[in-house]
């Protein structure tokens, strides 16, 4: 049964440091491959920052091409908004249970929020989490600090967020070196984020 990791986000824009840590993930853990579920709506983000699904889902296509063990994963598209975890999760799981068996990968910093998730004890009883390093002053709470379901992998420290690029490039900044170059095109002829 092949064991698949579940990389949430809005991607908006995909960038290399999602790219890395994916990349580590599939190649330094146990995982045989990632998946970049693209959300349509995070229910802790405004809708209105978001580019379209569409446009969001065919930047991921396009920096994962030459990676084998990564994806792009469009079905939070077909569930009803908004999304949570648990909802995907249950869908996954009903649709390719008999050959995948599934994990969330989620950054360090995300485990201070964790209890807020909608039922996020199913998710920590039937699904194991792999945790990689985010620079942030939080304490992990202790409950979760050596859970048997969290695994740590220390993946690269990435500072590179979507909103930083969004934001220079906006102010015209050349924020070219940090998206992979197929994502760069296809934001660069569509005239996005000006």
């Amino acid at each position: 049964m092949k064991k698949t990791g579940l990389f949430f986000g809005t991607f908006n824009p995909i960038h290399i440091g999602h790219l890395i840590i994916a990349n580590h993930m599939a190649e330094f853990s146990d995982l045989d491959h990632v998946w970049f579920v693209v959300t349509p709506k995070s229910p802790f983000k405004a809708k209105q920052t978001l580019l379209g699904d569409h446009h969001r889902y065919q930047m991921v296509l396009e920096a994962t091409q030459e990676y084998p063990k990564l994806e792009p994963c469009d079905i939070e598209f077909k569930l009803p908004q908004p999304n949570y975890t648990i909802d995907t999760l249950t869908h996954l799981q009903e649709r390719y249970g008999d050959s995948r068996q599934f994990a969330l990968i989620m950054g360090e910093d995300n485990l201070n929020g964790f209890h807020k998730w909608k039922n996020y004890e199913a998710i920590l009883e039937y699904y194991q989490l792999y945790v990689y390093p985010r620079i942030s002053g939080q304490k992990i709470a202790e409950a979760l600090k050596d859970h048997p379901k969290i695994h740590r992998v220390a993946a690269p420290v990435m500072e590179i967020s979507s909103t930083f690029i969004r934001r220079e490039h906006k102010a015209g900044k050349n924020i070219r070196p940090l998206l992979p170059e197929s994502v760069w095109r296809y934001m660069d002829e569509m005239n996005f984020y000006r």
